[in-house]
């Protein structure tokens, strides 16, 4: 006769194998669908990296260029950035891969939630990755520019610094543009009230000058081309939520109102 408790402790050791086996195939499937896609995109690997650059060449004055200061550098740098494009461009298989891991073990109301949440993550993400390459590169190298000019110094940056500063950025501005969305959740988790959120904006205020002085270059102007938009987006994160949890904000700040 078999001991029940070892029957079910070789039951939980069968579940937890079989989990990992089914997460090392989800890796395995996410990481097949990068590297196709940058298979796909290897053969134009220069022409992406000058793509990256153009916001840098386009403000560089006229003896102003790029340099390449490692002796594979010219090499594995548009490698890197060709495989970061294929991975943003591969990255709603990867969410897919992850939410198909994760799915069985969600509530059917908690499914309702996490996919236009990831979906619109990965969108306001890309929003942030523009608005750097559109709107803060040009500025901050414009700006940049006008500060050597005086100076005599000529401006040759490395390919392999400038590809670190580009990869700073986009990570800093798609992680801003997620504002709205920790907000909504921070308010559909109950964690915080709108009322809250309204309250602690003088904190925020100062919290994001703070951030754009820490990432952004020692000018005022390329802190608040950081600080502002991540302003906006927290007022904006509180209409959504105002809007997304509407009644269950409206009896919350009630009952907080009558307990004080």
């Amino acid at each position: 006769m078999s001991d029940p408790q070892q029957s079910q402790t070789e039951g939980t050791e069968e579940t937890f194998i079989s989990h990992l086996v089914e997460l090392r195939d989800r890796i395995i499937r996410a990481g097949i669908a990068v590297i196709v896609v940058f298979i796909g995109l290897v053969y134009w690997a220069p022409d992406i990296f000058k793509l990256l650059a153009r916001p840098l060449m386009m403000n560089l004055p006229k003896d102003g260029k790029l340099i390449v200061t490692d002796v594979t550098g010219s090499f594995f740098v548009p490698m890197k950035v060709t495989m970061m494009v294929a991975f943003v461009i591969a990255l709603p298989i990867v969410l897919y891969q992850i939410w198909a891991f994760v799915a069985p073990g969600l509530y059917q109301h908690e499914k309702k939630l996490v996919v236009p949440l990831v979906g619109s993550s990965y969108i306001l993400f890309l929003c942030g990755m523009a608005f750097a390459y559109f709107v803060v590169f040009p500025t901050i190298f414009r700006v940049m520019a006008h500060y050597n000019a005086p100076l005599g110094a000529a401006m040759n940056t490395d390919i392999d610094n400038y590809l670190s500063f580009v990869l700073t950025m986009f990570i800093a501005f798609g992680v801003t543009f997620e504002v709205p969305i920790v907000v909504v959740l921070l308010v559909r988790m109950g964690l915080l009230t709108v009322k809250k959120l309204r309250q602690i904006r003088p904190y925020v205020i100062v919290g994001a000058f703070i951030v754009s002085a820490v990432v952004t270059p020692p000018d005022v102007f390329s802190q608040l081309i950081l600080a502002v938009p991540l302003i906006v987006l927290y007022e904006a994160g509180i209409i959504a939520a105002r809007l997304i949890v509407g009644k269950q904000v409206d009896v919350a700040d009630e009952e907080e109102h009558a307990a004080s």
